[in-house]
């Protein structure tokens, strides 16, 4: 990220800054058709960043994120079930700006002023954009549940967001004894997935079978049903069985309460103890969007399925975990889906055009082992009750496939996650 003073020398058109700016960046002092700003980072953020310079390369685009590296969710399970590191999910986002132009400043978008078009950042440093993407990802609420807060994040992780909490709850299961209990208090919907909470099992379940085979999964649902259901369950037969129970909670029951350092989950149906124990806690759109007052009632943030375009305030666009996206799950593959229709968009919108038809897509994959991969594909268009998903298109992997099915969508996984970060990132 560049110093945040010179950027906002830069960004204002400060000649003073020009002898200090790369040679790629000479281009971004000259008259501009428009600024977009863009918080967050990830996959919408980066994708909606790149793909704007990509369609008009006059209009300038700064990207603010807090963090000088992005740790990827997906694959961050991988981490937990000892197949990658935590330096193999570490992306660099360097390609933005020496391959794009895009103007890269590390530092916290901490306030929205949608009447002056302006963004504040932590350092006090006012950022003026004529389009906003906002792509926050999401707010894990540790508040939302009796017992749990941040002290109890740190017996209990969730381990929502790869990073400090995925490297904690790696090191609990190493310690774990072998004939111990992995509890696992699933999340309601609707939750960030990656990481997901049943491909964190299987993993989890495939280190134990190395390093633990004595060990046993509990999860704990409060829902009744989960994607992929079946295929999950036909992998956990298959490569770990008698390992991993699911609990699903009767009608009307959820998770109560953690006891954190009894490292228990209460139901209205009942409680179970773990050796260790992932709490996956309710989740809403990331602190900016709710602070700006782009969410509704449900904690997420409505949007203009043909756009991304917050239906709150006009001229901020909601893309990836935080917006309300009909039938889109809150995935990267979906985020990066919407990132490249507001992209489209904006750039529309700041040429005078109307914007193009929308069309999204998502890809999930999970890895139930190293060679037995599974997916859900899903292909969606705007509809009269928002996002839906198209008839007839995508799928789930099927049942009783055979082994070199389920190998083959192992490689799928990987070679999609190199791809996505290929067209996120570089």
């Amino acid at each position: 990220m560049v110093n945040n003073r010179r950027a906002f020398l830069k960004l204002a058109g400060g000649g003073a800054a020009a002898a200090s700016l790369p040679l790629g960046a000479c281009a971004l002092l000259e008259p501009t058709k428009g600024k977009v700003v863009v918080i967050g980072g990830g996959f919408g953020g980066a994708t909606a960043a790149k793909y704007i310079r990509r369609a008009d390369s006059g209009v300038q685009v700064t990207l603010v994120d807090r963090d000088a590296e992005y740790l990827t969710c997906p694959f961050s399970n991988l981490v937990l079930g000892g197949l990658k590191r935590m330096e193999d999910i570490r992306v660099d986002r360097s390609g933005l700006a020496r391959n794009h132009g895009i103007t890269m400043i590390r530092d916290e978008a901490v306030a929205i002023d949608p009447a002056k078009r302006e963004v504040r950042l932590a350092s006090g440093a006012v950022l003026p954009y004529d389009r906003l993407v906002v792509a926050p990802g999401i707010e894990v609420r540790l508040d939302r549940v009796k017992g749990y807060d941040a002290a109890a994040a740190e017996l209990v992780p969730h381990a929502w967001k790869a990073g400090p909490q995925t490297t904690l709850l790696r090191r609990q299961l190493e310690a774990m004894p072998d004939g111990g209990v992995f509890l696992m208090g699933a999340p309601q919907n609707p939750y960030r997935c990656p990481p997901g909470p049943y491909e964190r099992v299987s993993m989890i379940a495939h280190y134990f079978k190395q390093a633990k085979p004595r060990a046993k999964i509990l999860i704990v649902d409060p829902k009744p049903s989960f994607s992929k259901q079946g295929a999950f369950q036909e992998g956990w037969q298959a490569l770990y069985a008698g390992m991993i129970e699911w609990q699903s909670l009767p009608p009307g029951n959820a998770i109560n309460e953690i006891v954190a350092r009894e490292k228990r989950i209460v139901t209205g149906f009942g409680d179970w103890k773990g050796d260790v124990v992932n709490f996956i806690p309710p989740q809403t759109a990331g602190k900016i969007a709710l602070d700006a007052g782009l969410a509704n009632q449900t904690g997420f943030c409505p949007v203009d399925p043909q756009t991304m375009e917050s239906t709150q305030v006009k001229g901020i666009h909601v893309i990836g975990d935080s917006s309300i996206a009909g039938t889109m799950p809150k995935s990267g593959s979906a985020a990066s889906s919407q990132a490249k229709t507001a992209a489209a968009a904006i750039v529309a919108a700041i040429n005078g055009q109307p914007p193009a038809g929308a069309a999204y897509t998502n890809t999930c994959y999970s890895l139930v082992g190293p060679n037995y991969g599974i997916s859900v594909t899903g292909v969606y268009r705007p509809g009269p009750q928002g996002i839906a998903d198209v008839p007839g298109s995508g799928g789930v992997s099927p049942l009783r496939a055979a082994a070199e099915v389920r190998r083959s969508e192992a490689d799928l996984t990987h070679d999609w996650y190199k791809s996505i970060i290929r067209d996120s990132f570089a």
